[in-house]
């Protein structure tokens, strides 16, 4: 019986990090339904990418108040965990405060984390009121309706529980140390939960231990609900924001990709010299499928986009075509394409690991057509994103597709490329006459 309570957290631990890991198996699995993607190149530069976006949070703070309270639930997510690792330890061991010979230092990461702790109190305490007291625009879309809303404000209630859980603990503990009880040797400093002790003070020594043993063990199985809990909410960027900014788009904004078979195609359309009866090149064989309909004809890399997109929405709010009432939201975008995604591997799971076609898709079922020709391709928000997502790179896929396939563009944009082909220009005029009217009076 001695050892009952470390073969139960052994046990907890184990289920907890083994369920994780299959959510983390399924995640790689979707992610891999995307076509490939060489993004191998210029390795220092992602290198530099990955640190300064993901790890140094330089996007985040170009709203200095989002951006700052953002830095601290950061800063205290991390550091925290060296908490946890000493709780795993213990818990393990049947140890208590196993980092406690580290003295003075191990004094100075304790009051760390309780001031870490009380700031990220705070600052989840300001991103409820943003989100359900005063409404920011970006937060009451209509795509954040329903779960988006629930789980943006259960993350919240799940961070200011285990913070409050955590100075309990630590607050029952200082009031044992101060009563000499068996094993809870004085260790630590408690800036914060030694505010805790006109609660406890009176408390026996049975009951501090009792309030300080359910407090620590519903804080690792907090921290283990939580951990599992990422794979189903868009708090699944705190893991994919570093792959996701290494894998960014190094490519100068603007420049957009142009399929190899169809630019060879244009070439040899406007060299003089070339045979037209000439066979296509081998080399470059045109593909299946022009542009993309559904997520399996995407990337990896804009899969992975996908799962990282945080839901803050900062490309919506930066978005023209969304601030001028059109349809569009790049986060929807984003949304949708994981969605969808969800979907795929859901009927994948369903039918013994093959996908069944469900009659659906992308297009259409999830994003519309408005959506798509609505977007000005002006990368405000690729650029607006704190972890290098491309929504745009989804939405000219989709285009590609509608134009190149089933040749469903816009009757304007028709009229247009019509113009170019035959005039040379977006209007309607013989290039003969495109200076008429400089000879009006």
């Amino acid at each position: 019986m001695e050892y009952l309570p470390n073969i139960v957290f052994a046990i907890l631990l184990i289920s907890g990090i083994g369920y994780f890991a299959r959510n983390v198996a399924k995640l790689r699995r979707n992610i891999a339904l995307g076509k490939e993607a060489d993004l191998s190149d210029n390795k220092p530069q992602r290198w530099i990418n990955m640190t300064r976006i993901a790890l140094g949070q330089t996007k985040m703070v170009v709203r200095p108040i989002a951006g700052l309270m953002h830095l601290i639930v950061y800063v205290g997510f991390i550091i925290i965990n060296i908490e946890v690792l000493e709780i795993i330890i213990d818990g393990l061991l049947g140890t208590h405060r196993i980092f406690a010979p580290l003295g003075r230092l191990y004094n100075v990461l304790i009051a760390s984390f309780e001031i870490l702790a009380l700031l990220v109190i705070l600052a989840v305490v300001v991103f409820w009121a943003r989100r359900n007291v005063l409404r920011l625009q970006r937060f009451i879309k209509p795509e954040m309706k329903g779960w988006p809303k629930n789980d943006a404000n259960w993350i919240l209630y799940i961070e200011l529980i285990l913070m409050f859980l955590f100075l309990t603990m630590n607050g029952a503990d200082y009031q044992l140390q101060q009563l000499g009880a068996e094993h809870y040797t004085l260790a630590g400093a408690f800036p914060i939960s030694q505010f805790f002790a006109p609660v406890l003070e009176g408390l026996a020594a049975p009951t501090l231990i009792l309030i300080e043993r359910i407090t620590w063990w519903a804080h690792i199985i907090g921290i283990l609900v939580f951990l599992n809990y990422l794979y189903y909410s868009k708090h699944l960027h705190i893991l994919l924001a570093f792959p996701n900014t290494y894998f960014g788009n190094l490519n100068p904004k603007g420049q957009f990709a142009n399929l190899e078979a169809v630019t060879k195609e244009v070439k040899l359309m406007l060299d003089p010299n070339a045979d037209p009866f000439a066979a296509p090149a081998e080399d470059v064989a045109p593909p299946d499928k022009f542009g993309a309909s559904d997520v399996m004809d995407l990337k990896w890399v804009q899969l992975l986009n996908a799962y990282t997109c945080t839901e803050c929405g900062r490309c919506t709010s930066e978005c023209p075509a969304n601030q001028t009432g059109k349809k569009l939201s790049p986060r929807k975008i984003m949304m949708d394409t994981r969605d969808r995604l969800e979907e795929i591997g859901k009927n994948i799971d369903k039918n013994g690991g093959q996908f069944v076609d469900d009659g659906k898709q992308l297009l259409d079922n999830y994003i519309t057509r408005e959506e798509l020709w609505a977007c000005t391709s002006c990368n405000a928000c690729v650029e607006a994103c704190p972890v290098s997502i491309d929504p745009l790179s989804i939405i000219m896929d989709m285009r590609q597709y509608l134009v190149m396939e089933q040749s469903a563009a816009p009757t304007e944009l028709n009229v247009m490329m019509g113009n170019i082909e035959n005039n040379g220009a977006p209007w309607p005029f013989n290039q003969m006459d495109r200076l008429n009217w400089s000879k009006e009076s």
